[in-house]
């Protein structure tokens, strides 16, 4: 979008009005992302912490001379990685033509080698990051091979030291989709609901012969993907029969029997997103759903 354009549009907000910052106009910028979570505590700022919010604002801060604060699509725990994570923040529309046609340049040029800024683009003011996604997507890597993992793919990859049969980790995922309170699989938070809906849950080998989890859902309440992924480990190296995981949906809180999955094979690989004009209308769905929780 042309710089001299974004003094003409400014950004609407959830109410219907201007958003405003000391007079000035703003605009809503979409920033896509990716991470190596290796060397993080996780997304979110923590005192005398290295987390990947606190390097991106701290660096957008020395690039555009003032604070910015990130919202994203979803906070990941230390480890975890990304190579499709979202996040957005409002700016002064001047202050972003002043920085538009180099931000993404001068980014790559003073993160560290491990966060990058994949694309940044104006976005409606209606867009939010975490309360306009439809759907998360995470990948979930394992190397079963006795020999151990390839050493140029050691990083979003766990190793496993027992063979995987990834039809029966099927057939036991294939009961866990569609909506479910998954109260066994999270480490419940006060106030926050369990229910969410599963959209998808498979298992299979890459062309290296990596066993690949691919998992989407609404959203996901704290350790989910993880501990989803950890029951099924137990049924694919056969100590657990197919029909345990779902059994554990009658829980009413977190199974001590499901391990946890290695945080360093997680990936979140996508947020989707509604077209512009039904953003609002999911806001609404979201924030209703979270203020009933």
């Amino acid at each position: 979008m042309p710089s001299n354009n974004l003094t003409q549009e400014p950004v609407t907000g959830h109410g219907g009005g201007l958003l405003a910052h000391s007079g000035q106009s703003l605009v809503r910028l979409r920033l896509d992302i990716a991470y190596d979570g290796t060397g993080f505590s996780g997304w979110a700022v923590q005192p005398e912490r290295r987390t990947v919010c606190g390097v991106l604002q701290t660096t957008l801060a020395m690039i555009l001379r003032q604070e910015v604060r990130l919202t994203v699509a979803g906070r990941t725990d230390a480890g975890v990685h990304a190579s499709g994570q979202v996040a957005h923040l409002d700016l002064p529309a001047q202050v972003y033509a002043d920085h538009s046609r180099m931000l993404v340049r001068r980014l790559a040029g003073l993160l560290p080698p491990d966060v990058r800024v994949l694309a940044i683009r104006v976005v409606p003011g209606e867009f939010d990051a975490r309360f306009s996604g439809l759907s998360r997507s995470y990948e979930y890597r394992i190397s079963d091979r006795p020999w151990g993992i390839d050493p140029l793919r050691r990083v979003g990859v766990v190793h496993w030291p027992r063979p995987l049969d990834t039809a029966l980790m099927q057939a036991a995922s294939d009961q866990l989709v569609g909506l479910h309170d998954f109260a066994a699989y999270c480490r419940r938070r006060p106030d926050a609901t369990t229910i969410r809906t599963l959209q998808a849950f498979t298992w299979g080998r890459e062309r290296d012969d990596t066993v690949l989890a691919r998992v989407q859902a609404d959203a996901f309440c704290h350790s989910m993907v993880r501990s989803l992924v950890g029951a099924m480990l137990a049924v694919g190296e056969g100590r657990k029969p197919i029909d345990w995981p779902s059994g554990l949906l009658a829980l009413e809180e977190r199974s001590s029997e499901v391990a946890v999955a290695a945080a360093n094979g997680l990936t979140l690989v996508a947020v989707d997103y509604p077209p512009d004009d039904e953003l609002a209308a999911r806001n609404d769905i979201t924030r209703n759903r979270r203020d009933a929780e």
